[in-house]
């Protein structure tokens, strides 16, 4: 996979990424998960992709915006009602370039965060989330919460789907020292084999809070799922709420030498 970069996944995978993936979380259950963060001040997307989840909040009469690097899949969000009418910045969501103020809500949905395939782009979105969201506002991140018992095994292979006219495999290799999968969806039809790649750098809860905290954030909430059931160390994926922090708690400690603290003279009497 020496050629991928950030558009690969979702070009190659825009034709049937919701016939596969679409039914993955209910878009109105994450809808109404989101809508209350938003409220009356505008929402963005990060990794916007097919506008499974955007048109479900936009329908709730929320302004949403997106950002995304494949114009395949913002192609199929276009041929959906609703979908023409959401913005879309194209480029790579972790410089978050979007024009027009703050927003009140910033999400990211599907494990999409963990396409920043190294560290210090995962940080930069942090960073630049952290300067686009107003007051009060929130970055919710949905992601999975890695399960060592899985990712030791360092080859992995899934049936994804079984149909009577297809079947679509997951092969990956993890490497649980650097925190990367590199994997492919293979898909079985009449017509042929089709391969669509991916790679990830997955990060785990307590990596991400560091990372919202470097970035002047602090974890609001975290759930187990949309439906707001508690996280658990066996919970599969996690929704964290992130939230800014109060300029105080955001400041970097004055550490003081004791050598530099100059000593009032005692007068004898």
């Amino acid at each position: 996979m020496a050629e991928y970069d950030e558009t690969t996944y979702g070009e190659r995978i825009a034709e049937v990424y919701d016939r596969f993936y679409g039914r993955r979380d209910n878009p109105e259950t994450v809808a109404d998960f989101l809508a209350p963060l938003a409220g009356k001040r505008r929402a963005l997307e990060l990794g916007i992709g097919t506008g499974r989840i955007a048109i479900s909040l936009a329908a709730r009469g929320v302004r949403v915006m997106g950002i995304d690097a494949s114009p395949a899949m913002v192609a199929k969000m276009r041929d959906k009602p609703g979908g023409a009418d959401i913005p879309v910045v194209m480029g790579n969501f972790a410089d978050v370039k979007v024009s027009g103020g703050g927003f009140g809500l910033v999400y990211i949905v599907f494990n999409t965060l963990f396409a920043l395939r190294n560290q210090d782009e995962q940080l930069r979105c942090f960073q630049r989330v952290a300067k686009r969201i107003l007051p009060a506002g929130a970055f919710v991140v949905d992601a999975f919460n890695p399960d060592h018992s899985i990712l030791a095994q360092r080859q992995r292979f899934t049936a994804v789907d079984v149909g009577t006219d297809h079947v679509l495999l997951d092969l990956a290799i993890n490497d649980v020292v650097n925190q990367t999968v590199r994997a492919q969806h293979i898909l079985f039809t009449a017509g042929g084999v089709q391969m669509y790649p991916v790679q990830l750098r997955f990060a785990y809860p307590s990596e991400l809070d560091l990372m919202a905290r470097l970035s002047g954030m602090r974890l609001r909430e975290r759930y187990g799922g949309w439906d707001r059931s508690p996280f658990t160390a066996a919970s599969p994926v996690h929704i964290s709420v992130y939230e800014l922090q109060p300029k105080a708690e955001s400041a970097s400690p004055r550490i003081t030498s004791k050598r530099a603290v100059a000593r009032k003279p005692t007068r004898k009497s």
